[in-house]
């Protein structure tokens, strides 16, 4: 299972590089002769090329994460490119602790669980990502996932930051 890098260096270079372009107040040197010689030196090309990704027949196929806050359209991002193509994309199914409604059945719309399992699921690190809502635990394991990318499809879920 792919696990999460940490980011490239050129996105602390970005965020370093905007400081860098204030002026001090007491020294007025130019941005180029306080920088370090390996800032400079990348000032070139601070940005790589994206390109499509070709995926080879060998590769296993990805987990795409959404991440944004509520109302950003996050969640309707990840419903459209689920319809564009469902042969291709999937969502996984998430746990909760919730009762199950009357029209809902069990591993379509949720995996019902109790409160004990989800928690021993956190608790095992078998949980990708988890929260409340209304009292009640909700979330995606990875072995939901893994179901979905075992089927040969990108799974594509989306996250609210907390």
């Amino acid at each position: 299972f792919p696990r999460l890098m940490p980011l490239p260096l050129t996105a602390g270079f970005r965020r370093s590089m905007r400081l860098c372009r204030r002026k001090s107040r007491t020294n007025q040197q130019s941005c180029y002769a306080r920088c370090p010689s390996s800032c400079y030196s990348t000032l070139a090309a601070p940005y790589e090329e994206v390109v499509r990704y070709q995926r080879h027949p060998a590769d296993r196929n990805r987990l795409i994460i959404l991440v944004g806050p509520a109302g950003v359209g996050v969640n309707e991002l990840r419903r459209r490119l689920i319809a564009s193509n469902p042969r291709e994309f999937q969502s996984a199914v998430p746990h909760t602790t919730r009762v199950q409604k009357s029209y809902e059945m069990n591993g379509r719309e949720y995996h019902y669980v109790s409160k004990e399992t989800f928690e021993n699921m956190v608790y095992s690190h078998k949980m990708l990502e988890y929260g409340e809502y209304k009292g009640y635990l909700y979330g995606t394991s990875i072995d939901a996932v893994r179901t979905v990318l075992d089927e040969g499809k990108i799974c594509v879920i989306d996250l609210e930051p907390q």
